[in-house]
């Protein structure tokens, strides 16, 4: 789960890591007291859940109070478009009013999972500022990677190689380390699989400060933190995927015409690759779990059903826990409760599929069986 800047700053000031002076704006009309007593220069951020915020015109700096004025009323309420948000883009909600700081150096520095060597990494860069992916691909020499065993954590060597690789001043080392410890303690603490500095920088009197904060926290943790979960906002989301969610329904919404039911994500990412194959793209990943109930696969109709772009939809089931007749009776009891109407392929196997292939064909509706994953390529081209 991503969260905003000014949500990770509060948790980097919990940590004890530095961060400027701010606060967040939702109303044009409170934008005027808010900067009042606020030294200047501010920088005015908008607050959103993608990156490019600054090349997308997010990123103002005011050094009057006329200049942050203009600035915060252009960008709250804005339809900010960045490489990450698409054509469309996402409206500004809310904006960080933050205090401006004198810079001496940036640099980059990001914790993340690293999934091959069953770690944790620290990425760090004097580029900071830049597009670390840009850095990565033109000047590779300048990153630095530090590999850390989760079991044994952090070490002082390793503190110390970000230092040298850095060319981080003696004043400005320890305030380095000291920083860097409560990064991955944070990190940790909170399950992180990401969190980014971008820049991080070095005030003229030698301070060490996150200018900016993204972090992302695995979802299958926020059980063990409420403080998080409640940061959750799920206005920049997919309200197909809001809803599917709140049914307990594992749906990611894309750009196709093929809508697809599955029960196992491995057999989803599958369904997905055959749809392709037949000629037509998907429209979605749905998986309704192992044990999904009727009304799970009612729910699961109704989602597929409100997304304008499916002409037609695959179900594809293996029957193991979910037998193949309770799924048939769940899918005719669903379409008729749904009120059906587009062309759906059906393909079981597994448990009592003859019974559930027979439930489907004496229906008073219309479904096309798959006897096998060809038979269904060719039906789903048909459509």
């Amino acid at each position: 789960m991503k969260i905003h800047e000014y949500q990770a700053k509060s948790l980097f000031r919990k940590a004890g890591i530095a961060v400027p002076e701010g606060t967040t704006c939702t109303a044009k009309e409170d934008i005027a007291a808010l900067i009042a007593n606020m030294k200047m220069p501010v920088v005015v951020k908008a607050q959103i859940l993608a990156g490019g915020r600054g090349k997308g015109g997010g990123v103002i700096l005011g050094k009057t109070k006329a200049e942050v004025q203009t600035a915060a009323e252009k960008i709250l309420g804005m339809q900010l478009v960045t490489r990450q948000t698409g054509e469309a883009g996402t409206k500004v909600k809310t904006i960080l009013l933050e205090q401006g700081v004198a810079i001496a150096r940036e640099l980059y520095l990001s914790l993340l999972v690293d999934r091959d060597r069953c770690g944790i990494v620290i990425i760090a860069s004097q580029d900071g500022g830049m597009d670390i992916e840009t850095v990565a691909a033109e000047t590779p020499d300048r990153i630095i990677k530090v590999h850390i065993n989760p079991l044994l954590g952090l070490q002082g060597y390793q503190i110390r190689e970000l230092i040298f690789g850095l060319e981080l001043s003696t004043p400005v080392a320890g305030e380095f380390a000291a920083l860097v410890k409560k990064l991955y303690a944070l990190f940790t603490e909170y399950d992180g699989s990401l969190v980014e500095i971008n820049p991080l920088v070095i005030t003229r009197d030698d301070k060490v400060m996150a200018l900016d904060a993204k972090m992302d926290v695995d979802s299958n943790s926020l059980f063990r933190h409420p403080d998080i979960k409640a940061m959750h906002d799920s206005s920049e989301e997919d309200e197909l995927e809001v809803a599917a969610a709140a049914h307990g329904l594992n749906y990611i919404r894309l750009d196709g015409s093929i809508g697809s039911m599955v029960n196992g994500a491995g057999l989803a990412m599958a369904t997905m690759d055959l749809i392709k194959q037949a000629g037509v793209e998907p429209a979605n990943f749905l998986d309704v779990g192992g044990g999904a109930s009727a009304e799970m696969v009612e729910n699961g109709f109704r989602i597929l059903l409100s997304d304008s772009n499916v002409r037609g939809i695959f179900i594809n089931i293996f029957g193991g826990i979910l037998r193949c007749d309770v799924l048939a009776e769940g899918v005719v009891a669903a379409a008729r409760k749904v009120q059906l109407t587009l062309p759906v392929v059906v393909r079981m196997e597994g448990t009592n599929v003859e019974e559930g292939r027979r439930i489907l064909a004496e229906s008073d509706l219309t479904f096309n069986n798959a006897t096998d994953l060809n038979h269904a390529a060719e039906l789903l081209a048909a459509i």
